[in-house]
């Protein structure tokens, strides 16, 4: 809103600018409104700076009271403005106290993190195997081939050392695809007795479906001293089972073979979901099996350079994925890696 001099007295546009402002005033709430006051009376382009545009347009005899009468008006429209901002402040301050102590409003509940249900069966196979003596061990996830297949006596032409069945980084590099390899260099830098547990990230280049997975975990056992005999092995095997599934939980040992161990076996335990009835995860059988085992094989002692005429030993290994799906009655494992909240915080 602009005046034009010449068609009103100074004194009548005074007048009517201090109604103009007052009127604004009084419907002005917020920070926002008073701000677009501002602007409007005090702005580059607003009242005040058009009635300080008219002064030199005036008679020399007047240009003096008019800019005087016009900086007393812009300093009263200043302290008014500033009031106005003030109040808002306050209110909006009285406001947010208000709502600051509703304490009539229900709380906000922030979610709580859990540890991952693989997480929990490692520390849980950690914490049986600690009351049976065992060490926590741990090694390289990047392996030298000669840890994960040489030491451990598999063969040059054994079909797991095929690009098919392992991942190589390069020629004798590649990604460990059993935490075996731990046990080979536990054995080099420690003489018997040796009583250690093993978990890690192990990868094969399997096809992903609801039984198989590129990276699994898992925990490898080791147990080395003299006058151990497959008895001690089924005694641990039996421990840690009973204890963690349950005292009525039955298992059997089936023959098998593995390079490394001699004799070797393999683990079956009654289905937790059917309770040995038979259903889909058991095959109708009854029976899952658990793990590998056996009797340290004399070639892997000779190889880290262990008395095999004096020392014998055990060894097991066990899927960490496979552990928590039969205990939980997981049917795919690809859950483990989905990151659904609705399904990690069920544990």
């Amino acid at each position: 809103m602009f005046f034009i001099f010449e068609k009103a007295t100074m004194t009548e546009q005074i007048e009517d600018i201090r109604k103009n402002l007052q009127e604004k005033i009084k419907g002005a709430k917020t920070l926002k409104e008073a701000e677009q006051i501002k602007i409007h009376f005090l702005g580059r382009n607003g009242v005040i700076s058009h009635l300080m545009k008219q002064i030199p347009l005036l008679p020399v005899d007047q240009r003096s009271l008019f800019g005087k009468t016009v900086n007393s008006l812009k300093a009263e429209i200043t302290e008014t403005i500033e009031k106005l901002f003030a109040n808002c402040i306050h209110e909006s301050a009285q406001k947010g106290r208000q709502e600051l102590f509703d304490i009539t409003l229900p709380g906000k509940c922030p979610g709580i993190g859990k540890k991952h249900p693989l997480t929990q069966t490692i520390e849980d196979i950690k914490e049986v195997f600690s009351r049976l003596g065992f060490d926590v061990a741990y090694g390289p996830e990047v392996e030298l081939e000669y840890y994960n297949f040489e030491a451990l006596n598999i063969p040059s032409d054994h079909p797991s050392r095929t690009d098919f069945d392992t991942f190589y980084i390069k020629e004798d590099v590649l990604l460990r695809s059993q935490t075996s390899t731990v046990q080979i260099r536990t054995m080099e830098k420690c003489p018997p007795p040796i009583r250690i547990i093993a978990p890690g990230v192990v990868y094969r280049p399997d096809t992903v479906d609801a039984r198989h997975s590129f990276m699994f975990h898992q925990v490898e056992g080791l147990l080395v001293d003299e006058d151990v005999s497959f008895a001690d092995l089924k005694g641990v095997l039996e421990q840690f089972i009973k204890t963690y599934f349950g005292h009525d939980v039955q298992m059997r040992f089936r023959p098998s073979f593995f390079p490394f161990t001699e004799p070797s076996a393999e683990v079956d335990i009654s289905c937790s979901i059917c309770k040995g009835k038979g259903c889909s995860v058991c095959s109708y059988s009854g029976w899952v099996e658990i793990l590998g085992a056996g009797m340290v094989d004399p070639n892997v002692f000779k190889a880290v350079r262990y008395d095999e005429e004096k020392y014998a030993g055990f060894a097991f290994g066990m899927g960490v994925e496979r552990i928590t799906m039969l205990k939980y009655g997981i049917d795919d494992i690809r859950l483990f890696y989905e990151n659904d909240i609705r399904f990690l915080s069920q544990f």
